[in-house]
């Protein structure tokens, strides 16, 4: 599924005399909040679904594939995903 599935299962859901552009608006204010509580908390709890939280890559030695030289790897941050006990279980 990608964004433009997921906004109008969004549509759908929310009713027929809802705007596309209304259910576009709602999904991006929920993706923004998601993005901010991440970068300032750390990570975001949605009960029932799960959880959002940033996790550290330490840095490493890496391999060029096409040369096969090696390459030091910076470290970084992601963001990993952990579904709940109820989504894992609806699945």
């Amino acid at each position: 599924m990608n964004k433009a599935e997921l906004l109008e299962l969004v549509q759908k859901n929310l009713g027929a005399e809802t705007s596309k552009r209304a259910a576009a608006d709602a999904l991006e204010a929920v993706l923004e909040a998601l993005a901010k509580g991440i970068k300032k908390e750390g990570n975001v709890q949605l009960i029932g679904f799960g959880t959002f939280k940033v996790a550290k890559r330490a840095a490493r030695t890496g391999r060029n594939p096409k040369t096969g030289e090696s390459m030091k790897i910076k470290a970084s941050k992601n963001v990993r995903f952990v579904a709940s006990s109820a989504l894992k279980g609806s699945l």
